[in-house]
């Protein structure tokens, strides 16, 4: 007799209390669950899984992360315990809440790999819970996860509204708390950052007020599509839809390389406002290498991705994401593009590699492996 695979809910956020919330409401609309929470003590390196269900506290441990890669530390129980979990045959459903800020992508991927392995489960669905309190700021701003005193390691110099869009863009199911009794004020800043929220969110995935109060049933079906949420983070992205009327889009599209002393000087236009931008470049110096461009609300982290394909020509595409009430830079975000691109002359003079020992980039994207 084949026993069907338990499904389990990842529940991801920024802030503890909006992804409690999210989990309460899980539990309520799932049937039989058991909930898994990892938090971690970034100022003491220590990563604690509870796991609970309607009779209590079922195990609490603590695990110490003073040598590990918390990312890894984190993948690596994670998986087990659900697989664990799912082997007990106890419980209908599973509900996994991660860290806070910690990306479920990493999850999904090593069950996507191993399929055999994690046969006794299926992530169902990915939950990306946020707080309405300063949405709009925290998808546009420039604070860091250490200015509130959060974030998966002390000292996590990640921007909250980078950290916050990636889980949105991963996400099958975005929830937003709101307050009762909110001013003017304080709608409209709403409003604005449910706009931003459903311009990144994948197309498909649902945008939510508060815990809509779903049919168990509809959730025990499952709303993750593995293939479709990672095309939609890809390295190279796809084309995307036009955002909400009240936001803008532009798509910067080249399959020249950024010459990269240029790109060094106008990296301030490319990659400084309130606005998300991602994507991949390349450089000429660096032929060989897909270069990942993230960024949000006036922070940019740029790095060495994947190398190209052979068969795949390289390709610049970077789309960036705004508010029209935060004002257009659409115009001077694409004349710092078009001016770092090679030039003609530059092409028929040095082609689209060049070897060099430095190129300006070794900040952001180490030295140079090897020249062209």
């Amino acid at each position: 007799m084949t026993v069907a695979p338990i499904p389990a809910f990842l529940v991801t956020g920024v802030e503890r209390e909006p992804m409690e919330a999210a989990a309460l409401g899980l539990a309520w609309d799932l049937p039989s669950p058991v909930t898994v929470t990892h938090t971690v003590d970034a100022h003491h390196q220590l990563l604690l899984r509870v796991v609970s269900d309607i009779s209590g506290v079922i195990e609490r441990e603590v695990i110490h992360l003073d040598h590990a890669c918390v990312h890894c530390a984190i993948r690596e129980d994670v998986v087990p315990t659900l697989l664990r979990l799912a082997h007990a045959h106890r419980w209908e459903s599973i509900i996994a809440s991660l860290p806070a800020a910690a990306d479920a992508r990493q999850v999904c991927r090593a069950i996507a790999r191993t399929p055999h392995e994690a046969r006794p489960l299926r992530v169902a669905g990915v939950l990306a819970a946020l707080d309405d309190e300063d949405l709009e700021f925290d998808l546009t701003g420039d604070d860091l996860l250490y200015d509130r005193e959060l974030g998966v390691f002390e000292h996590d110099s990640r921007g909250i509204a980078e950290v916050s869009a990636q889980l949105i863009e991963y996400a099958d199911l975005v929830m937003v708390r709101t307050p009762e009794g909110a001013d003017d004020e304080a709608h409209q800043s709403l409003t604005a950052g449910l706009t931003m929220v459903r311009s990144l969110a994948r197309p498909g995935a649902m945008v939510v007020s508060d815990w809509p109060g779903f049919n168990g049933s509809q959730l025990v079906e499952g709303i993750h599509d593995h293939d479709c949420a990672e095309d939609w983070v890809a390295e190279v992205p796809a084309h995307h839809p036009e955002p909400d009327a009240a936001a803008w889009r532009l798509e910067l599209v080249s399959d020249r390389p950024l010459q990269p002393e240029r790109m060094v000087e106008r990296i301030e236009d490319l990659g400084s406002g309130t606005f998300r931008s991602r994507g991949c470049f390349w450089v000429p110096t660096r032929p060989d290498w897909l270069c990942a461009w993230d960024g949000a609300g006036g922070q940019l982290s740029i790095g060495l991705g994947s190398r190209w394909n052979p068969d795949d020509r390289p390709v610049t595409r970077i789309i960036v994401t705004g508010l029209k009430a935060h004002g257009d830079p659409r115009q001077r975000i694409r004349d710092a593009f078009d001016a770092c691109l090679l030039t003609d002359d530059e092409l028929a003079e040095r082609g689209h590699a060049w070897e060099v020992w430095d190129d300006g980039l070794e900040p952001w994207l180490g030295e140079i492996r090897q020249a062209a």
